[in-house]
């Protein structure tokens, strides 16, 4: 059964008097003023951010069985003196899994050299 939506819309919150309210008067433009007294901002947290990368990740992984299942002609394939055959879309998976092995090496390692110019600089400020 089909079920219907509500024409109804929210009130607007009234207009705050300047002249009958003391808080109105002092307020800086530099704060924040609510636009529902009884809801806060919600921070972003990490448990939601993990569950957003969790989402992303499922639809890339969708998406990847799905190329591989509409790329599965064998190709030869020769590298270093190795030759073989496999599906297209096994040797476009390996080489983008090697890709991202390299990324990470690379990336580790610059991380690493970061950490040691941070420590390097904070020892030499305490002595």
């Amino acid at each position: 059964m089909p079920t219907r939506r509500s024409t109804w819309k929210r009130p607007a919150p009234p207009v705050p008097d300047p002249d009958s309210n003391p808080d109105v008067r002092t307020h800086r433009a530099s704060e924040p003023i609510s636009s529902s007294p009884g809801r806060e901002h919600v921070r972003q947290t990490r448990t939601g951010a993990t569950w957003v990368g969790i989402i992303i990740g499922a639809l890339v992984l969708v998406l990847l069985i799905i190329f591989l299942l509409q790329n599965t002609v064998s190709v030869h394939v020769a590298f270093l003196g190795l030759e073989g055959s496999a599906p297209l879309a096994v040797m476009l998976l390996i080489a983008g899994v090697g890709f991202a092995i390299v990324t990470l090496v690379v990336g580790s390692m610059r991380i690493g050299q970061l950490l040691r110019r941070t420590r390097e600089g904070s020892t030499s400020r305490t002595n």
